[in-house]
């Protein structure tokens, strides 16, 4: 008879930022190669996503800048918080990532860390950069939502 794996705990993470500073053309899931000690440090939710970002090298996806506090009892098995993390995925989405990221002026940047199953997953997004003034209209837009909101109340 097999065991059954039951995440009681539903981890997620997110990066708050990310609607804000960019504009998001496409996502993708992504694995997430991570160490032991890490994995209790997420499930006791002690991860920050806010300044990382996505890098393609030798055809393999690294994760850098991504906060993970060392678990608490976990002594000499403890890593590096902001380690480089290498990111799970299939070669022709490599390839099609690859090529938003040599037109220019896009950037890979992770939108949330999520428990599935057992497994850690990152949802990665293919974003380009807002200038100032698109900035802007996010808050007036923002803030229009905001009274219209309180008006219905």
């Amino acid at each position: 008879m097999k065991k059954q794996f039951i995440d009681k705990s539903r981890v997620e993470v997110r990066n708050r930022e990310i609607n804000f500073k960019y504009e998001i053309i496409e996502r993708l899931e992504c694995g997430l190669e991570l160490k032991g000690t890490e994995v209790k440090s997420i499930r006791d939710g002690m991860c920050n996503l806010k300044d990382s970002f996505a890098l393609i090298r030798n055809n393999e996806v690294i994760l850098k800048n991504m906060h993970i506090s060392p678990y608490e009892h976990g002594n000499i098995y403890n890593v590096n918080p902001l380690r480089d993390r290498k990111l799970l995925v299939h070669k022709k989405e490599i390839l099609k990532m690859l090529n938003y990221i040599k037109q220019g002026g896009y950037t890979l940047v992770p939108s949330k860390l999520y428990s599935k199953g057992r497994w850690f997953k990152v949802e990665l997004c293919v974003c380009k950069g807002k200038k100032l003034y698109d900035k802007r209209e996010t808050l007036k837009e923002k803030e229009a939502k905001r009274q219209i909101n309180e008006f219905k109340k």
